[in-house]
């Protein structure tokens, strides 16, 4: 399974494309930021942004995308910016028809470091393990982006066979 994760941002988004099966290692395709100055309209920021991840989709055509669940933030207006970012990951997955999975920042720093608590410089560690990088992913966004990716590949396929069962179930009681 291919994996877009994305860490929304409006100034910085991380993204990554990871490669994942149960039992074997996941892989880094891609990772990096897409950037957009702060000095532009939030329009042209938004229109960049769905233009880069439009990119990122054709050429790597993922199987499923994983987006940071925005939190309640002291900040409103990065919280806003940061909903603005995630929105467009929800569009291009809705457009092109693309399993999309929204995942908190708890889950994500759990499913790769053990604990819902850890921080950055622990999740960029992990990543880097899991991964067999050969250095800590730079910068922070991107490595946010590719813990996503590597939450969904394990949260997810978990996720689906539970529904599956469940639906299974549903069915036989009818």
């Amino acid at each position: 399974m291919r994996v877009l994760g994305i860490d929304p941002g409006l100034t910085r988004c991380g993204v990554a494309v990871v490669d994942g099966a149960p039992g074997r290692t996941p892989a880094a395709v891609h990772f990096g930021v897409v950037r957009t100055g702060a000095d532009e309209p939030v329009e042209e920021r938004l229109t960049a942004l769905s233009a880069e991840l439009a990119l990122l989709v054709d050429e790597h055509q993922p199987d499923a995308i994983a987006i940071e669940r925005v939190f309640s933030q002291h900040n409103v207006r990065t919280a806003v910016g940061t909903a603005q970012a995630a929105a467009m990951g929800l569009l291009l997955a809705g457009q092109r028809r693309i399993p999309v999975a929204l995942h908190t920042p708890t889950e994500v720093k759990a499913a790769v470091t053990g604990s819902g608590r850890a921080d950055k410089s622990q999740v960029t560690s992990m990543v880097t393990r899991i991964l067999r990088l050969p250095g800590p992913p730079r910068p922070a966004d991107a490595a946010d982006a590719l813990a996503i990716a590597i939450c969904h590949l394990w949260r997810g396929q978990a996720q689906r066979r539970l529904d599956a069962a469940v639906a299974a179930m549903s069915a036989g009681a009818r």
